[in-house]
This record gives structure tokens, C-alpha cells and sequence, in this order.
């Protein structure tokens, strides 16, 4: 089995650059707690689905080598900037795009210095592999991509990985809920916009500890209507299409990010 771990993680900067604010900092402690558990499964690569790589065409693949540089985020710049060191395993994200185009995705490779890499992946590199050692392949958000084709990317990079002979470990990055407070808030106060959202985030946490692929699949769909789900929570797609499945998961934090619900989960894999 060439997936060794698997995990759910914000993509939101705040956890990261204001980890001091007490109603981040558990995010931000689950988010390290996670980057040690992907460092104990051992793997050669990750697999990052982030859904704040926005294509609207064909889907996008990095294959640049090695991204450095700062990163200034759209929404969040007043708290600060963010480091980026990505490296990318080039060879295993070009068969994924020839594997896609194939399966009738059409695909195409990103190379190019000074891309803007999106804050999600970012933050998500810098917890989970801070010191930016273990390559990726990182693939977009394509907007017309439903939940089921972006399952299916998630399942064509897990077996490029195999054919390759890697261990890889699968990273899902964004949100549950997905209204923000509309105003500006004391961020030392900051939860969850409204108790609707707040049960139904806490339902699909249960439902993702219970580990029934089909169930979670009814179960994602009727919370993607229901909560605004992050990018109707086409994340956990691909995490499902590159993990087969999984036995359960282990709720790390859970908490709002102006509003919008976060959550880091770990996975027990099948």
C-alpha cells in the first residue's frame, strides 16, 4: 500500500501566523501534532490537494522543482507574511499528469519562477514538513471538477505513487464550514459564525471518525448545501479517491477561523 498516512488541514494562514490568539493556537498545536505523525509514517512524497489553487480550465499540476520566496496571502496580509519552501517531486507529478489526460482529465504541468503558490498548500507544507525536506505533487482546484472527478485525481496520483515505488503520504487542505463574520471581530473572541454551523461541522467530524466511505459521501454532500462547505469539501474527495478509504480518524482540533470552521484530522487507513 503506497499511502502511509493521511491527513485534513486548514488551509487558513491565521493558525499559522497568530498562533499566539488563544481560538488558533489549538489549531495550530493540532496542525504540529499532525506534522509529527506524517513524519513518523516515513513518506517519500506528498500528495496536497488544496482548494485554494483555483484552474478554471485544464487541471494544473506544479512540477517546478523547488519554490522559495515570501508569499503575501490576499485576504489575511495585515497578520503577516508567509515563507515558502516547496519542493515538488517532478517525475511522479509528470506521470500524474500523463495518467490524467489519459483517464480523459485533461491536464497540464506549471513551471514557471515566481508562480503564485496559494496560501493553503503553503500553510500546509509549513506545518506538516516544516523544514521542506519531502517533495510534493500538488494538484489544483479545478472549478468544474465535481466531488467525484476530483476522487478520481486523488486515486490516479495514489497509484502513480505505487508504480513509482513510493510512500506517500495524502494531504487534504480547507475548510468545513464556510461562512466568515462579515465585520471585523475582537479575534481573541472568534467562533464559529452561527450553532447551525457549528453542529453540522461536529456531524461530519462523526461521520469521518465512523469511516464509511459511502456514508460520508451522502453525508458530505448534504453539509456542502447546509454549511457552505470550503469548495463543497471536493478536499476530502480527493483524500477518499487516494486513501481508497479509510477505518477512521482521529479528531486533532477543531476550531473557527474567523468564523469558518477548521478542523485537523488524522486518518486510520484501511
Amino acid at each position: 500500500m503506497p499511502i502511509v498516512s493521511a491527513f485534513l488541514v486548514p488551509g487558513s494562514p491565521l493558525p499559522l501566523l497568530r498562533g499566539d490568539n488563544p481560538p488558533w493556537a489549538g489549531l495550530a498545536d493540532a496542525a504540529r501534532a499532525a506534522g509529527s505523525a506524517l513524519a513518523e509514517s516515513r513518506p517519500d512524497v506528498l500528495l496536497i490537494y488544496s482548494t485554494q489553487w483555483i484552474a478554471v480550465l485544464d487541471e494544473l499540476w506544479q512540477t517546478r522543482p523547488h519554490s522559495t520566496g515570501i508569499h503575501v496571502d490576499e485576504n489575511w496580509y495585515e497578520y503577516g507574511d508567509l515563507e515558502m519552501n516547496l519542493r515538488i517531486d517532478t517525475a511522479l507529478a509528470e506521470a500524474c499528469i500523463a495518467a490524467a489526460t489519459d483517464a480523459g482529465i485533461r491536464s497540464r504541468a506549471v513551471n514557471y519562477d515566481g508562480f503564485p503558490i496559494d496560501t493553503g498548500t503553503i500553510v500546509a507544507n509549513s506545518f506538516l514538513n516544516p523544514d521542506g525536506r519531502i517533495p510534493a505533487v500538488v494538484a489544483a482546484n479545478n472549478l468544474y471538477h465535481d466531488f467525484a472527478k476530483t476522487e478520481a485525481l486523488g486515486r490516479i496520483a495514489a497509484e502513480q505513487a505505487e508504480l513509482q515505488g513510493k510512500r506517500a503520504a495524502v494531504i487534504a487542505v480547507g475548510g468545513l464550514s464556510g461562512s466568515y463574520f462579515d465585520h471585523e471581530i475582537d479575534i481573541a473572541t472568534d467562533h464559529i459564525v452561527s450553532e447551525e454551523d457549528d453542529a453540522a461541522n461536529r456531524a461530519l467530524l462523526e461521520a469521518l471518525a465512523g469511516g464509511s466511505a459511502n456514508g460520508l459521501r451522502e453525508r458530505i454532500a448534504e453539509f456542502a448545501g447546509a454549511a457552505k462547505g470550503d469548495m463543497r469539501l471536493k478536499h476530502l474527495g480527493w483524500l477518499l479517491g487516494a486513501t481508497g478509504g479509510f477505518s477512521g480518524a482521529k479528531l486533532l482540533g477543531y476550531g473557527a477561523t474567523y468564523g469558518a470552521g477548521a478542523a485537523v484530522v488524522q486518518f486510520q487507513l484501511s
